[in-house]
């Protein structure tokens, strides 16, 4: 067995009878930056919490929020790939944001007992694209990808008043659904499927899990769009994927998937009622890195 390392103990895992479970459901699991940034950032805002990794297929899913919901030091949890949408079926109570969205990506443990899900995957991305200086209200959007965070993505961009959404999904059903829920949310919002790269966008995303195994192939090529596209990715891990590369090294501007996650730990934080008492976590999670 590999020696642990010593400064995993530093204050940061003081595990006793009243620390509160959190985690990440997902498969896979090992991507995830969340077991090395959350700790620091419980640490940091004093919570007696430990941050765990829950990896299991579609099949375990029924059977692990069973239990989850029976352990009563449970806190809550995020959801990743590819849980995104059946968590929402399987739910009994959800925001109207995660409802919008079709998909949940934040679930906690209601006093009650009960599992209540928000998702926050959107609102995340659109302020992490604000924050780094991408105008978001009035842009033409081009999203690839409608699944748990393409959806959540979708729904934010139209909340904070974008000008136009095109929306390309390999699955038609998928794109049929999510585009109705999108108009019914937001009927002010033109939205409307594409098949290929579209002229005239100010922001390009990728919402898939293109580029999270080596070898995936590019959910776009990024030459085909007009030169002052910006190019963003929700992929975390690796940090720059293939396509932020092509975009980046023929002079594109890029949008990393770390933004989104930046921006939403702070939410985390205030749907679990943890009091941040006035800490900067997007400055936290930025300098913790992982």
């Amino acid at each position: 067995m590999t020696p642990a390392d010593p400064s995993l103990f530093n204050g940061l895992f003081q595990v006793n009878g009243a620390t509160r479970l959190y985690g990440t459901i997902g498969d896979p699991i090992r991507q995830l930056r969340m077991t090395a940034i959350m700790p620091q950032v419980f640490a940091a805002v004093g919570a007696n919490a430990v941050w765990l990794p829950f990896e299991g297929g579609s099949d375990l899913l029924p059977l692990m929020l069973d239990a989850l919901t029976k352990m009563r030091n449970l806190g809550g949890f995020t959801v990743t790939i590819p849980h995104k949408t059946t968590m929402l079926e399987l739910l009994g109570r959800a925001t109207p944001r995660a409802l919008a969205a079709g998909s949940v990506n934040l679930v906690r443990r209601d006093d009650d007992g009960a599992l209540v899900g928000d998702n926050v995957d959107g609102v995340g991305f659109v302020r992490g694209l604000e924050a780094q200086g991408h105008r978001v209200r009035d842009a033409s959007v081009w999203l690839v990808g409608l699944g748990g965070a393409g959806g959540a993505i979708a729904a934010a961009l139209c909340e904070a008043g974008i000008g136009r959404l095109l929306v390309t999904e390999i699955q038609d059903a998928r794109a049929s659904k999510g585009i109705d829920r999108l108009l019914r949310h937001y009927p002010d919002v033109p939205v409307a499927e594409v098949r290929s790269p579209p002229k005239g966008i100010h922001i390009a995303i990728n919402a898939t899990p293109l580029g999270l195994k080596p070898g995936d192939p590019q959910s776009f090529d990024p030459m085909t769009l007009d030169p002052d596209t910006v190019v963003a990715d929700v992929i975390m891990s690796p940090a720059e994927t293939p396509l932020l590369q092509r975009a980046r090294t023929h002079g594109r501007r890029i949008h990393h998937g770390r933004h989104m996650l930046d921006h939403q730990v702070p939410l985390y934080l205030e749907w679990f009622g943890i009091d941040a008492k006035g800490i900067d976590i997007v400055r936290l999670v930025r300098s913790i890195g992982g």
